[in-house]
Formats: C-alpha cells, structure tokens, sequence
C-alpha cells in the first residue's frame, strides 16, 4: 500500500492545497510473477477435425482476464498469432500445421477500472495435438501360435477381418473359428510393421450371431518366444502372456448385439506393437465355443 499528496496546478503555475489519498494498491513484478495462463480444458483440450483444422478448447477464466494470445505454426511455416477473449471458451484454427507447437499466454487487469495490463511472463504448451492415422490392412498376415483357435474352413480365415468389407457381413464372408478351442480362445495376426503408439480399434461382428461382446487385445513388438503353452481358457493364461512379453491393450466389453463397427482406445502408453492377440472371451448367443467376426482396423496416433 501507498500514500500519496496530490495537487493541481493552475496555468499560472499556482498550486493548490494538497489532497492525501491513503492507501492506494500498487501492481508491479510480484503482481504479475504470480499470474498464470488461462486453462485449457483438460477433459477435452481439442478437437482436431477430418479436414485438419483444429478448435482449441480452454475453461472460463478469471474474471479479470481481458485475452489470451494462442501462438501456432499454419500449414506454410508461418508463425500465427490469434486472440481468445474471455467470453469464448474455443478458437477455431482453420490452417494449424500438424505436429507442431501451439503455445498460449493470457493477459489481466488487476481489477475493473484499470489502466495496466499484466502479461504472464511466458507462453505456455498446449497439450500435444495428435491425429489418429489407420494402419495399411495390406500388410496385415496371419499368424498361427500354439492353442490358437482354427477357423471352420478355409473360406472363413483369419485374413477376412482386413478384406476391406463394410459393415456386417454374412457367411462365408467373415472370420468363423472352427468350435474345438472352447472358450475363451485366442487368434493372432502380424501388423507387418512396427507402431509405437497403435491408439485404436474398431471391430465389426457377423451379420446374425457369435459377435463377440466380451474380448481382449493384446500386443508386442516381437513373437520371438512368444508363445504361451498354456491355452486361453486356462486361468493362468494372463500371467503367462504377461510374462512371456505380451501387452494387455485393452479388455472390449460391448453392451449391444455385437454387429456393427464398434470402437475403443487401446491402453497402450506408447509400447511398439507389432503383433496382436484377440482372446475372445464371450460371444453374444453365449456359445461356447464359436466365435465369428466380419472385420478389424487399428489406427496409431502420431
């Protein structure tokens, strides 16, 4: 706090009597070192659209917030500078270049009336933007481990889930174990390449009946004494599959009839993953022992 003598001061050069104003805030360094950059929203801080442009998301800011200044790099290697008021919580970027940083750094009055304006003293990084890209179904093979489940006949193999068919397909058409794994039972087949961060899988059903509802994936980079000895429906299964350097990506639980494209986020915290492993643990008319399945996609997210 302060206190100060004011006078005025006539043309003449005659000054008046004095006025003592007590008790006046003054905002300088420390005021603004403990200022921060408006927040992003953590639940969902963006939203990168299929044409590339890309909305950011922030939460509402102080009342005293007057703007925020987002700072990216456009699609022609141009740094860009746009303004978020704080009665918006997203700005819209129609040209953002993917993969590069977008920073952000927001300004403040101390209180309403003010004449300053206090800038955080640095930029902050936005969250990491990725895009999710789908992997080349071209390079997917079929790989055959110890007490993994056969397929009813040679039209219903394991490569009819990356044919490129759409939607729920009918028999023959589709992936059909061939009933003598029992339940749960195991099928694994090879990416063709290494991703080092597989995000996403989306798997589509047969058309009328043995959809999974209840399925694991796993992966690893390698296959090299990979295989398990024990088969799926041996409750040391997991351990074992663990153990011998398998990853449990994701366990699906669907809540439907098991038909159409349905998809999830694989758990998979940045782990190279060239090969899977679908352990079907349910199918949706509860038999036990056929599973069928018209197609799978996976996308890596860089």
């Amino acid at each position: 706090m302060y206190s100060f003598t004011i006078y005025s001061y006539d043309a003449k050069g005659n000054k008046s009597i004095p006025k003592q104003v007590d008790n006046v805030k003054v905002y300088g360094p420390i005021y603004q070192g403990g200022l921060l950059n408006r927040p992003y929203d953590a639940n969902n801080p963006y939203t990168l659209n299929a044409n590339g442009s890309l909305v950011l998301n922030f939460n509402p800011p102080d009342t005293i917030n007057i703007n925020t200044v987002i700072k990216y790099t456009n699609v022609a290697g141009t740094v860009v500078e746009k303004s978020l008021r704080p009665d918006s919580s997203s700005i819209y970027l129609r040209d953002y270049k993917l993969g590069t940083d977008v920073q952000y750094r927001s300004s403040y009055i101390p209180g309403r009336g003010s004449l300053d304006t206090f800038i955080v003293s640095a930029y902050s990084v936005f969250p990491r933007i990725y895009s999710y890209v789908l992997c080349d179904r071209l390079l997917f093979k079929e790989v055959h481990l110890p007490n993994d489940a056969g397929t009813y006949e040679s039209g219903t193999s394991i490569s009819k889930l990356w044919d490129g068919s759409v939607g729920p397909q009918g028999y023959p058409n589709i992936f059909h174990s061939d009933g003598s794994s029992g339940m749960p039972h195991t099928i694994t087949f090879d990416l063709g390449k290494v991703y080092n961060n597989l995000a996403r899988i989306e798997e589509t059903g047969r058309d009328c009946c043995n959809n999974p509802d209840n399925f694991e994936v796993w992966g690893i980079d390698d296959i090299t004494n990979a295989a398990t000895s024990l088969r799926a429906t041996n409750s040391g299964w997991k351990d074992e599959s663990i153990a011998k350097g398998w990853t449990l990506l994701k366990e699906v639980v669907r809540g439907d009839d098991g038909k159409n494209a349905f998809t999830a986020d694989l758990d998979n915290n940045g782990k190279p993953i060239r090969y899977i492993r679908i352990r079907i643990k349910h199918v949706t008319t509860g038999d036990g022992n056929y599973s069928n399945m018209s197609e799978i996609r996976f996308w890596n997210k860089q």
